[in-house]
């Protein structure tokens, strides 16, 4: 028998676990379920796009994180789509639901246009995230220069979900364009928008010339 609604819920509820919520908290998102856990749930669930969508309206965290497992992305419509990344509760489940849903579905390029210049930083967080991509894997039809301008305007007052994802598209540009490398390494060192972001001993900087510049390494 499918799962229903409230039975995800208890099954999420069973899952709680105080310490990963305090863990949770401190990066913004107010659930205290193990992800590993959530995976798991997720596999004994199996694909329910219906119970992802009731899951998205619960008001839940763990519950939107699960429903993003749950789902197709090609069971979602445009203006579903775009519904769900209005109503994201957490910056993972927006990072999950970009990166697990949107970026694989069909309407990714329609919702990329339609939200590049939105009024809310949320959609227009996702919008970048998704140009990063087409910069890097089909960036035919883009125009590059134009994206450096807006980004040189833009990036160093931006919403910090919105600045994140600005700024991958700068680094993007930068690592995938020589033509355009250098001016993408001074827009980041004139603006300096995470140039004192903490990082553990071997993971690259999100400062846009550090992270072109070990990226660009790596390609020899």
């Amino acid at each position: 028998m499918p799962t229903t609604l409230p039975e995800a819920l208890a099954e999420l509820a069973a899952l709680e676990d105080p310490k990963a919520r305090a863990i949770n908290e401190r990066h913004g998102d107010a659930h205290g379920v193990n992800l590993t856990k959530l995976r798991g749930l997720a596999k004994k669930i199996g694909t329910d796009p219906d119970l992802a969508r009731e899951l998205w309206t619960a008001g839940d965290v763990a519950g939107q994180l699960l429903g993003i497992l749950l789902s197709k992305p090609r069971a979602f419509d445009a203006d579903e789509l775009d519904a769900m990344i209005r109503a994201t509760e957490s910056a993972k489940a927006h990072d999950w639901l970009v990166a697990y849903v949107v970026k694989k579905s069909p309407l990714a390029e329609e919702l990329r246009r339609r939200w590049i210049d939105d009024a809310d930083p949320n959609a227009r967080a996702a919008a970048w995230s998704l140009t990063s991509a087409r910069v890097a894997k089909s960036p035919d039809g883009l125009d590059l220069d134009a994206l450096l301008d807006r980004i040189e305007r833009e990036l160093a007052h931006a919403p910090s979900r919105e600045q994140w994802a600005m700024n991958e598209t700068l680094a993007t540009i930068g690592i995938h364009h020589p033509a355009l490398r250098d001016r993408a390494i001074a827009i980041g060192e004139r603006l300096q928008v995470l140039a004192d972001y903490p990082v553990p001993p071997n993971c690259t900087s999100p400062f846009a010339p550090l992270w072109i510049a070990e990226m660009v390494r790596r390609q020899g």
